[in-house]
């Protein structure tokens, strides 16, 4: 900024402008152009670069340059470019701008005589140049060569490949016809596969790979061309501004009558497959008057001609007529490639209409009559099989296990496609067909090597990107990758073979985006590939899986985050981007399912591979024999074009690995496609898109301007004095840049070249052609050089012989040294078997320790082999002292310490047996103790099996019990209720007896006191019945009473007469006493039921009187305590019932049956906090014939209630087993055993003894098992 110095600024259409910087930002620049004084702008810091000294300046190669960057190698092109130099190089690279004009004696045979076994660089840049170093290459290194031209539509690939073909064939051929076939194959190449284009006039709408073969001799014998990925959507349709393939137009305009109304042509504006693109001809004024009227469209007419001076399409027939004449191509083949290509323009014009039958197919229309005939004619078919074959579709049948064919018509839309593919096939079959007579026409016996010459389409991008594009791209990526790894590894392998020792050069690899493409299952041909064979593919699931699959992948992303506006309304399912290395490219995946399939309906393809005409026919023989064919009719295939054009790629990617390589970067220098017209930006993208400003990057690196020392030597002598040109090329060159001062940092000298860092060798090149007078300083500056470097050598010699006499004295050092060494070596000679020996028998002694650690583990015969270990112990000791004391040879040494040695193993292997014994021993031991431990538990497990279906079959015979009482009870309470109606009769009838009778006495003390009112004294009276015939009725009425009395009179009776114990003025503690201590089992009955009918009174006045809202202590769930109330309305209207029979009658009946039982249980404290029930507790209680002996309460967080008849009886149910309505509480009653477990596990058995022995308990079956347990 401070000097002032020009520098490279971006500009949207040159590509870069000069300008000077007057302020510097955090990340940009403040820029002022030269040619705009007073306006500035900003650039990022990464887009300025600097200028050279002089912007006119130019160079033949770029690094020759002072700055390499895209800058001045733009800047460089277009100086050259001016000057009609059109060739540029960039080291070994050649930049080939188109000059859309002929240069004069450019190409002219004395050119190419020129160029012939001279090196590159010592002659201008040219094509010609790297079409002889690769010849050189080859001839030297006896390999073969690829030369890879590549560039955009309209760069000038395909003239630059023939000039590359032209140079080899004339320089190096044999002067034979094979020469001139191999160079006029390509127009025979270009009418079938070059079209016009927006973008170019003559593009080539496939790729080409053409080798030329050599011999032993390096002599032109041959040679073969592949091509790839024919454009066979430009068939059937073109752009407004585009033509179909050339050959059409050319047989339109150029062929003669005879042919045209044999093949029935017309205008161009006639075909369908023409009338959608343009329809004028290549012609200059003279070739345009020749062609007839009626063969030019009103399009034609109208317009003009279209203008190029390379193509004419009535001359070009001509020319291709006799290209074809040349290659080998008689008339009558001639004739049928163009037969083959009517058929095709009039295939198109067939036309579809709706049927108007129920079966939705289509039908051809009446107008298209005349074409389908003609079409069938050329290509030798039956009008109807084609009618047919284009209207309906064959499909083959299994129902019902009969085979047969049923046709399938075919909509509208079906047919027009299936029209357009097989006029696809057509043409691509032909294609094929002229590349391999192509091949025929130059061949060869045997080849030593070849020159292959590459002709791809360079990196595509346009508004609208497509398959082509996509497949193009991919091309490109791999041959990017292949260019970087080529171009490194020659510069890499250069410096090691000069002996430079320069770092390694890296670049950034694009692999991922190659991975993206062609990975397997994942990659997006692959993707594509699934898809095709899908029953109905579609182009939106397809772009929906490439996006799934890679979501997160840096390369691809959604068309919404384009930068073009245009992009961003491409929907997510309609298209995608990828970065590629030369700039993201948005890709509308309409229509690429169809391109991808290459196959066609196999009852079109049987109806052309049996045509009657031979031509045809063979152009489909060789897909009939292939696998791809062997399918169903009707059903159509998949031929992935995506994967055989990968397929292809790698074998042509093999090839060019296997050969040395050169590159042609061909650039279109603007978009009109006019001469000396140089559109900077669009140039710049070109250069960058074909990775030249990536090769500026690795050369900056590196030493990009090299030059043998001979040249040099030469290019200068002449400034310099005889004295000085006496010397040999290399010190020459030495001196020369010493005596100059040059920065040993920007050159290196090799084994034969001097490598110079980018601009330096300019610089070197202008101190040398400076003037006379800096000439004389400088030869002053050599003849300084060349003395210090004498006196220097003089310097050296001293020191030489300085350095000798102290080698010498040094040496006399070392004999003394070697002396010591010897007398020392003999004596280690002699007494080294003793040392040796000494220390082996001293590391066996260290192994006694471990013997020890072994006899340590040992539980037997320890002693015993400790007594071994101290033996062998005392030999080794013995030994030891026995080499020191004495004289021993190595033998003997060896064979005593083998033998210790060996004892030691011995007692070594001993320990381990018995080690393993013993283990042997424990393990069988262990073994043992788990099997018992096993026995053990299977016999407790089949234990506990039998207690379980013990208690199974108990709780069976339990529940069957519980049944049985139900049904007795519910058949008393029946007889009951029956007894209760006999005896309510019977009252009845008693009452109405003593009612009448009572109303006869009352009647009869009426009238005798009615009597006696009226009598004036008892004498008058009448007397009653004597007493004694009272008397003898009372006993006839008594026993009439107790013949009418029934059964229920008569039970209370017996109850009254069976109360033989009056106990109501008992008191507590005689009862108790009577219970604990009586041996009447009648006593105790009685004993017992009125000490429980107490308790039932003394609670039922505790309940009554209890405080409001005082939590109660519940003695027994609700639901056993609220059971002896429930039928208190039915016992009302029972009040006379019978009574039951007595407890103690009942219980000698029972004979004291235990019985135990365990229901849920919430104490009403908690009934209101646990809402939900999580805290639900369970009764226990044993019953000792009728009364509870037992009682338990369990609840979650609390501890275990145990109460025992006796000492507990306030807090017990006093209620009877029948009363609690326990027996009928289904699955309330459980086993002893399980009520013991828990009785037990809570403590009850040490609670139970403490009562006994404070005489607490009440006698039980419980307390009398305990005590003869505890007896």
């Amino acid at each position: 900024m401070e000097d002032g110095k020009p520098v490279w600024a971006p500009h949207p259409t040159e590509g870069f402008q000069l300008g000077t910087i007057v302020d510097i930002g955090a990340d940009s620049l403040t820029i002022e152009p030269l040619k705009q004084k007073g306006k500035t702008f900003l650039a990022p810091v990464n887009q300025v670069f600097p200028a050279e000294d002089d912007p006119n300046k130019h160079v033949e190669d770029n690094c020759s340059l002072m700055y390499l960057n895209e800058a001045t190698l733009l800047n460089n092109v277009r100086v050259r470019y001016s000057k009609d130099k059109i060739y540029t190089y960039v080291a070994n690279i050649l930049i080939a701008v188109n000059p859309y004009v002929e240069i004069p004696k450019l190409y002219a045979p004395e050119t190419i005589k020129q160029y012939q076994g001279r090196s590159l660089g010592t002659l201008p840049p040219h094509v010609y140049a790297i079409a002889d170093k690769a010849y050189r290459d080859m001839k030297v290194l006896k390999m073969s060569q690829s030369i890879i031209v590549s560039g955009e539509s309209g760069a000038g690939k395909t003239e630059n490949t023939k000039f590359v073909l032209r140079y080899l064939t004339t320089s190096y051929g044999t002067g034979q016809d094979i020469d001139e076939r191999i160079v006029e194959a390509n127009p025979l190449l270009e009418a079938f596969g070059n079209a016009k284009t927006v973008r170019n006039n003559n593009s080539s709408r496939f790729g080409k790979f053409v080798e030329i073969h050599f011999n032993e001799k390096n002599a032109v014998v041959g040679g073969f061309v592949s091509h790839y990925l024919l454009e066979k959507s430009r068939i059937t349709r073109q752009g407004q501004e585009e033509r179909n393939y050339h050959i059409f137009y050319r047989l339109c305009a150029g062929a003669p009558e005879d042919i045209r109304q044999t093949f029935y042509l017309s205008s161009p504006d006639t075909y369908r497959y023409l009338n959608r693109g343009c329809t004028r001809y290549f012609a200059t004024k003279e070739t345009d008057k020749q062609i007839l009227q009626n063969r030019k469209s009103p399009e034609h007419v109208k317009a003009g001609p279209l203008k190029d001076p390379l193509l004419d399409d009535q001359g070009d027939y001509n020319r291709m007529s006799v290209a074809m004449k040349k290659i080998g191509l008689d008339d009558t083949e001639k004739l049928d490639l163009f037969r083959v290509v009517a058929g095709v323009l009039h295939l198109g014009n067939v036309d579809f209409e709706e049927a108007g039958s129920t079966s939705g197919g289509c039908t051809i229309r009446s107008q298209s009559g005349q074409t389908l005939e003609h079409c069938a004619e050329l290509l030798g078919l039956e009008e109807e099989d084609l009618r047919v074959s284009l209207t309906t579709r064959v499909m083959n049948t299994s129902a019902g296990g009969a085979k047969g064919t049923i046709k399938v018509p075919l909509k509208v839309e079906q047919a027009n496609n299936a029209r357009d593919a097989l006029a696809k096939t057509v043409y691509s079959r032909l294609f094929d067909h002229v590349v391999t007579r192509v091949n025929q026409c130059f061949p060869f016996e045997s080849s030593a090597h070849f020159i292959g010459v590459l002709d791809i389409a360079g990196f595509e991008y346009f508004e609208h990107n497509s398959f082509e594009q996509f497949c193009i791209n991919y091309c490109n990526e791999k041959l990017q990758q292949f260019f970087n790894e080529r171009i490194l590894k020659e510069e890499q392998e250069l410096y090691d073979k000069e002996g430079l020792g320069v770092n390694e050069v890296h670049y950034v690899d694009n692999q991922d985006c190659i991975d993206l493409v062609e990975a397997k299952l994942v990659g997006i041909l692959d993707i594509l590939d699934e898809e095709n064979r899908l029953p109905q593919p579609s182009d939106q699931h397809f772009t929906e899986m490439v996006h799934s699959k890679h979501k997160d992948h840096f390369r691809l992303t959604v068309p919404r985050k384009s930068k073009l506006a245009v992009h961003r309304n491409v929907r997510d399912d309609e298209g995608f981007i990828v970065r590629h290395f030369a700039g993201a490219v948005c890709y509308e995946t309409t229509k690429f399912v169809e391109k991808n399939n290459d196959a066609l309906h196999m009852s079109l393809e049987c109806l052309v591979s049996e045509s009657r005409d031979r031509f045809v026919r063979e152009l489909f023989e060789n897909s009939n024999n292939t696998k791809d064919s062997k399918q169903k009719a009707g059903k159509l295939s998949f031929i992935s074009v995506g994967n055989k054009f990968k397929t292809q790629l790698n074998i042509l990617l093999d090839k060019l690995r296997s050969t040395g390589s050169s590159f042609i970067r061909c650039v279109k220098p603007n978009l009109k496609m006019v001469s000396h017209q140089f559109e900077g930006g669009q140039i710049l993208s070109q250069l960058q898109c074909s990775g030249m400003v990536s090769v500026l990057d690795l050369m900056q690196g590196g030493f990009p301007s090299r030059a043998p020392f001979h040249e040099l030597y030469n290019m200068y002598k002449q400034y310099m004095p005889a004295k000085l040109t006496r010397l040999d090329p290399r010190l020459f060159c030495k001196a020369l840049f010493k005596a100059l001062g040059l920065n040993e940092k920007d050159y290196k000298f090799g084994l034969t070249k001097v490598f110079f860092r980018p601009g330096k060798f300019s610089e070197f090149d202008q101190i040398m052609k400076s003037d006379p007078d800096h000439l004389a300083e400088l030869v002053q500056c050599v003849n300084k050089w060349l003395i210090c470097s004498r006196w220097k050598k003089v310097q050296w010699c001293a020191l030489s012989v300085i350095k000798l006499k102290n080698k010498i004295l040094y040496r006399a050092s070392a004999c003394i040294q070697m002396q010591k060494t010897v007398r020392m070596w003999l004596c280690r000679r002699k007494h080294k078997p003793r040392i040796d020996g000494l220390v082996k028998v001293r590391n066996l002694k260290t192994r006694m320790a471990k013997f020890n650690e072994v006899v340590a583990g040992l539980k037997e015969g320890q002693q015993e082999m400790l007594k071994q270990i101290q033996e062998l112990d005392a030999s080794i000791t013995a030994l030891m002292i026995k080499i020191k004391s004495t004289v021993m040879t190595r033998i003997e040494i060896d064979h005593e310490h083998q033998a210790l040695v060996t004892r030691s193993q011995q007692l070594l292997s001993a320990m381990q047996k018995a080690k393993q014994e013993e283990e042997e021993r424990e393990r069988l031991r262990r073994i043992q103790e788990e099997m018992e431990r096993e026995r053990k538990r299977r016999e407790e497990e089949e234990q506990r099996r039998k207690q379980e279906e013990e208690d199974r079959r108990l709780k069976a015979e339990m529940e069957v019990k519980r049944k049985q009482e139900e049904e007795e009870r519910k058949k008393r309470e029946e007889e009951e209720r029956r007894l209760q109606a006999e005896m309510e009769v019977q009252l009845e009838a008693e009452r109405e007896e003593e009612a009448a009778r009572q109303a006869v006495l009352e009647q009869e003390r009426r009238d005798r006191e009615l009597a006696m009112r009226i009598a004036q004294s008892e004498a008058e009276l009448i007397p009653e019945d004597t007493p004694d015939a009272a008397l003898r009725s009372v006993p006839g009425q008594q026993k009439l009473k107790s013949l009418t009395m029934g059964p229920q009179v008569q039970a209370n009776k017996a109850a009254a007469d069976a109360k033989k114990y009056e106990l109501s003025k008992w008191k507590y503690a005689e009862l108790r006493d009577a219970i604990n201590t009586s041996c009447d089992i009648e006593l105790l009955a009685a004993c017992r039921e009125e000490f429980h009918r107490r308790l039932k009174v003394y609670h039922a006045w505790k309940s009554k009187n209890k405080k409001r809202n005082a939590d109660s202590e519940q003695r027994a769930p609700k639901s056993v305590t609220d059971y002896d109330c429930a039928p208190v309305v039915k016992r009302a209207s029972q009040q006379n019932a019978a009574p039951p029979i007595p407890a103690r009658q009942h219980e000698i009946a029972m004979n004291r049956q235990q019985r135990y039982f365990r229901i849920p249980f919430i104490r009403p404290g908690e009934e209101y906090k646990d809402l939900q029930a999580k805290k639900k507790g369970w009764w226990y209680a044993h019953f000792d014939g009728p009364w509870i002996a037992r009682q338990m309460e369990l609840h979650p967080d609390k501890h275990p209630i145990l109460l025992v008849a006796g000492k507990d009886d306030m807090e017990m149910c006093e209620l009877s087993l029948e009363e609690t309505g326990l027996t009928r509480k289904r699955g309330a009653e459980i086993l002893a055993r399980q009520f013991e477990e828990i009785w037990e596990r809570c403590g009850g058995m040490q609670y139970l003894r403490s009562a006994i022995e404070s005489r607490q308990a009440r006698p039980t079956y419980a307390t009398a098992m305990l005590q003869s347990m505890l007896k």
